[in-house]
């Protein structure tokens, strides 16, 4: 069955400089599994595209139930040197929540 993240799980993000940072927090612990799974630091890549120039990294954090993604030189330049509408990647948590997952059993 595929639903969109935001079904099975919620986000915060904000910055460090010119890298987003965003953590998916499992709704119910049973849905953990299905984020570790599902929303792997490729296709957090793929998801954002051209608006993430570096690497992406993610971090298991299973006594919280989360995941937390770096998204390096993602907000061109950070704070007062980037022209973009959101500089400190605060959108970023509410976008990964767009990602379609499959919720199946595996």
């Amino acid at each position: 069955m595929k639903l969109p993240l935001s079904r099975l799980a919620h986000a915060r993000s904000g910055d460090k400089g010119d890298t987003s940072n965003i953590g998916v927090i499992a709704y119910h612990e049973k849905h953990y599994p299905i984020l570790v799974r599902e929303v792997t630091d490729e296709r957090v890549t793929a998801h954002f595209g051209t608006l993430c120039q570096g690497a992406v990294e993610r971090f298991e954090l299973p006594n919280l139930g989360a995941l937390n993604f770096l998204l390096h030189e993602s907000l061109g330049g950070g704070g007062t040197l980037s022209l973009r509408v959101d500089a400190q990647g605060k959108t970023y948590g509410a976008a990964v929540l767009s990602l379609e997952v499959d919720a199946g059993e595996h």
